[in-house]
């Protein structure tokens, strides 16, 4: 009889294949990750002594986006309502939204109709109330900066007023809500 003796060996550890999911994990991870982004909006204020002295007769021709609680008002010259937009339905819930869609269109015919008169206008002035939510300034911000177009087959952002400046919407007086009594 033939003795065989067992030796114990120690098991060699084989890494291979985990290394190779680590190398193929580690790249994908790091391309599905969010990484945040902080985009910063240049505002500027409006230079009025220089805009008057330039053109006296040009002194209230200022675009002008009102926020309303209920409504976006967008007045040509300063002052004088152009377009008034309502709230719209969301859909399914009973809240209302702003038609910020509605509002790019009316901008975008402004522009036109100052571009055929000879008036190249970049400039915005967004007039807001004190509680008015700072997504919906922010959504105003980027709605009235630009428009997606689509030329040659591709979807560009074209410009409408990039210079925006902000300020306090006028109080309404108890006697314009009331119907002017």
């Amino acid at each position: 009889m033939r003795r065989s003796r067992f030796r114990n060996k120690e098991a060699e550890l084989d890494i291979t294949s985990f290394m190779n999911l680590m190398i193929i994990l580690v790249p994908v991870l790091l391309m599905s990750m969010v990484f945040s982004h902080i985009s910063v909006l240049e505002l500027k204020l409006p230079d009025i002594a220089s805009s008057s002295e330039a053109n006296p007769n040009n002194k209230n021709q200022g675009l002008e986006l009102v926020i309303n609680q209920d409504t976006l008002v967008v007045n040509y010259p300063a002052g004088s309502p152009l377009k008034t937009l309502p709230k719209v339905d969301a859909g399914e819930g009973s809240e209302q939204i702003y038609d910020f869609e509605l509002l790019s269109t009316v901008l975008q015919e402004v522009k036109r109709q100052l571009k055929d008169q000879g008036i190249d206008k970049r400039d915005i002035l967004i007039l807001s109330h004190p509680d008015t939510d700072y997504q919906t300034i922010v959504k105003a911000m980027d709605t009235v900066r630009s428009f997606k177009a689509v030329v040659a087959a591709s979807l560009v952002d074209a410009e409408l007023f990039p210079a925006i400046s902000l300020g306090d919407a006028p109080i309404e007086s108890s006697t314009t809500k009331e119907g002017g009594k």
